[in-house]
């Protein structure tokens, strides 16, 4: 398997056959790389420096942001907190900071306790906030238009899963990897994969990122300087019916200091994940969204 690099601009020049390549992309691999994504080199800086202020403090001054006291998948996990293969029950060598839409404490959805309608958690570092939202609003944006041709690639109307996220439960992950110990075992991140739709990450350029098509061997992912990683989660997988893969991948412990952004887009809460028309008989039970994900992060902090 290879990991393909796919040029956002030629969906702007020949939108048929991006999304042709796209959706072949989606069937064999489930992986590729995007490049000329419109999203600027200084947002993608500011975003990398501004995580890396946040992991150099002290856990005692992350720890009153921790995720473990946040019902809305929001905050601090601090390091060894979570086991993303489910398999072999290996506890990940990481730490992460997630922030979800922004939305205020006197919002209705808020208000009503809606399933992952919470307000997000700020450090006190000056510029932070405003920075991860501006970046947290530009990855959606792409995200969004990016199920555009995949809709297209599935005969169904350009716009067809606009209205599932237009107000979605995508979550900004940033992610603190510290160098490896040479610990028996040892992980960065464990076998798994992703949850949503579509998984947008940039990396630092540090080596650890490696997927497993299904039956073949672990395969380190190329780096690109500027373009994302791009990978289908197990709920697109789910609403085309498995015509799409969502291909599992994991972190090796990395040999330096290594930082990865991530921006997971899962959908609406209340977004009804059922075969898509023209996929064939359901394989899988209809769900909500919010119901799907919560049973996947259940899986994650049960150790």
């Amino acid at each position: 398997m290879s990991v393909p690099l796919l040029d956002w601009a030629g969906y702007t020049r020949a939108p048929d056959e991006f999304a042709s390549v796209l959706g072949q992309t989606c069937r064999e691999t489930g992986f590729f790389l995007l490049q000329n994504h419109g999203i600027s080199e200084r947002r993608i800086a500011d975003v990398f420096s501004q995580s890396a202020r946040f992991f150099a403090q002290g856990d005692n001054e992350k720890r009153p942001l921790s995720i473990s006291s946040n019902p809305h998948n929001r905050g601090w996990a601090y390091l060894g907190s979570e086991s993303l293969d489910e398999t072999s029950g290996q506890i990940d060598r990481k730490e992460a900071f997630n922030i979800g839409l922004d939305l205020a404490p006197d919002d209705p959805r808020v208000l009503r306790t809606e399933p992952f309608r919470g307000v997000n958690l700020w450090p006190e570092l000056p510029g932070f906030r405003e920075t991860m939202l501006a970046y947290y609003n530009d990855v959606w944006r792409l995200g969004v238009a990016l199920l555009r041709p995949i809709a297209r690639d599935l005969s169904l109307p350009d716009d067809h899963f606009a209205p599932c996220f237009d107000a979605p439960m995508a979550t900004l992950r940033l992610l603190h990897y510290p160098p490896a110990n040479g610990a028996r075992g040892e992980i960065g991140a464990g076998a798994h994969t992703d949850y949503g739709a579509l998984t947008l990450l940039l990396t630092d350029g540090a080596p650890g990122l490696q997927v497993r098509p299904r039956g073949g061997d672990w395969q380190d992912v190329p780096h690109v300087p500027g373009a994302f990683i791009v990978n289908i989660g197990d709920c697109l997988m789910r609403w085309t019916n498995d015509q799409y893969v969502s291909t599992p991948h994991r972190v090796l412990p990395p040999p330096r200091k290594r930082q990865s952004v991530a921006f997971f887009l899962d959908p609406n809460p209340d977004a009804v994940i059922a075969a898509l028309p023209g996929t064939g008989a359901a394989r899988y039970p209809t769900v909500t969204g919010a119901e799907y994900l919560q049973s996947r992060l259940s899986a994650t902090y049960s150790t």
